[in-house]
């Protein structure tokens, strides 16, 4: 499977104090990818590394088969970013900010109208930006992201602002971009976000990825091997292991009807990053 990014013993340094630690890690092209971590684990970091904002201390990073080190027009004009330092010009309409982001990436102004029905400010795009709420100031932020129709986009919290039913929404356009070939590179604190939307999740902590799977794979990995059972006229509910003596008290409460629920434990996202690092994600 061909990679649209790549990290390779990556490590960056402020003067003393080392951000990240020798990162390694690579994105599937039309994946879907969740970099989780607590606030200063070095995710936006990673991002600035990735879009050649930062050039990394040591180590090797490729882009849409481009060096870091060697940005140009051509690469950037395949890329969106929507990152917490993603700025809009506050005295301007929403749409003559999108106007200046096609020109600027030489995007056809045709499609402004269409980005912007699907994030919900079409019936504001005369709307000038200052008046707008945080909540629709960060759909124009991810709008001009999308503007240029991106064959990799990054994304920095991008639903931190908004309500729960428009952050579906966005969840939606998001599946759809990936469904029409966009890659996403995903950071995010919602862990129900994360495991929705990526195909896999790395967990970084202290500047390493210290876990990277499928979503799926991740909740096997970390299930505790029981079942929870309850049983008709007890308010109680029972444990038992997964093994030979548990199966055959299960076939036995069925057989006589006794048997009124059953789960398997399943750990959330959240869960088991609190097992693999000990840290919260606040």
């Amino acid at each position: 499977m061909n990679s649209t990014l790549s990290m390779k013993n990556i490590k960056k340094c402020f003067k003393n104090k080392v951000v990240l630690g020798g990162l390694t890690f690579n994105v599937n092209e039309n994946e879907i990818f969740g970099l989780l971590g607590p606030s200063g684990s070095g995710k936006t970091t990673t991002i600035k590394i990735l879009t050649s904002q930062i050039l990394p201390t040591s180590g090797e990073a490729e882009v849409l088969n481009t060096d870091v080190y060697s940005f140009n027009r051509n690469v950037l004009n395949r890329v969106g970013i929507l990152t917490d330092n993603s700025g809009v010009y506050e005295r301007l309409t929403v749409w003559d900010n999108l106007k200046l982001f096609t020109d600027i990436a030489g995007t056809d102004k045709s499609n402004i109208d269409v980005v912007l029905k699907r994030v919900g400010l079409l019936d504001n795009k005369k709307t000038v930006v200052k008046k707008l709420s945080k909540g629709m100031k960060q759909r124009l932020i991810l709008s001009r992201a999308i503007i240029n129709n991106p064959k990799l986009l990054f994304l920095d919290e991008p639903t931190s602002s908004l309500d729960p039913g428009l952050s579906e929404e966005i969840h939606k356009l998001l599946k759809e971009l990936n469904n029409q070939g966009t890659t996403i590179f995903l950071t995010t604190h919602d862990m129900v976000e994360a495991d929705k939307l990526c195909h896999r999740i790395g967990f970084l902590n202290d500047g390493k990825i210290v876990e990277l799977d499928t979503p799926e794979n991740l909740k096997l990995k970390y299930a505790k091997k029981v079942i929870t059972v309850k049983l008709k006229g007890r308010k109680d509910k029972i444990t038992v292991g997964m093994n030979t003596e548990s199966a055959e008290k299960i076939r036995s409460w069925i057989a006589t009807e006794a048997l009124e629920s059953i789960h398997s434990y399943e750990p959330t996202i959240e869960e088991i990053f609190l097992k693999v690092t000990g840290r919260d994600l606040i």
